[in-house]
């Protein structure tokens, strides 16, 4: 609270208004602008900020991004998100597993067994097309709770300009500044995927596109 007063005070208050207990305060020594959410649940969540986006927002606009954060705490979006993230590894390591089988399987049938290239090929084309699947299925997810965060989080600012305009202009930020302190492994946590690019990455993106 001693290093960022207006902060702590703004996210009690919206944690008063969507009745969540208050969560840890994070800021992110970061000068590109984001944010995130994490916890298994409402009482052992956080919520950070990096110094860039309490730098470039207005107050409306960091009360947007703020009220989107408790959402997805509200919503325990991140253990369905870690739930979904299970399944889709889950389905791509049986695909794998698919795949090693049918080439140890087709060497031990031998080359002369009517009908095995068929189903070699079959069970290929399925190791290829289930974990392809799985991503988009999670995906998929990830974008459904990003859009019922976004009508919580303008429940509980009250508005949902604020949000939208911050929206804007942090997608405009992830293309000119790079989020050091983000990886592969962490980008889907983040109110915009630092890592997103134009083209035919934002259709991975997880947060709908401006």
């Amino acid at each position: 609270p001693e290093h960022a007063p207006e902060l702590y005070g703004m996210v009690a208050d919206l944690a008063r208004r969507a009745n969540l207990p208050m969560p840890r305060v994070y800021v992110i020594p970061e000068d590109a602008p984001n944010a995130f959410a994490t916890g298994r649940n409402p009482e052992n969540a956080a919520v950070a900020f990096t110094e860039g986006i309490l730098q470039d927002l207005n107050r409306e606009e960091l009360e947007g991004v703020a009220a989107h954060e408790l959402a997805h705490i509200k919503n325990r979006d991140i253990l369905l998100s870690t739930v979904a993230a299970s399944l889709a590894g889950a389905i791509m390591y049986l695909a794998q597993m698919a795949q090693f089988a049918a080439f140890f399987g087709a060497y031990g049938r031998g080359d002369d067994e009517e009908g095995g290239g068929g189903g070699l090929l079959g069970i290929i084309v399925a190791a290829i097309v289930a974990p392809i699947a799985a991503t988009l299925l999670q995906m998929a997810v990830s974008r459904s709770r990003e859009y019922l965060a976004d009508a919580t989080g303008a429940q509980i600012a009250g508005t949902p300009v604020g949000l939208a305009n911050a929206l804007h202009r942090l997608d405009e930020a992830a293309h000119r500044e790079e989020l050091h302190c983000a990886s592969e492994a962490t980008a889907h946590m983040y109110i915009v995927n630092p890592l997103s690019g134009g083209g035919l990455a934002s259709l991975f993106s997880t947060h709908p596109p401006m």
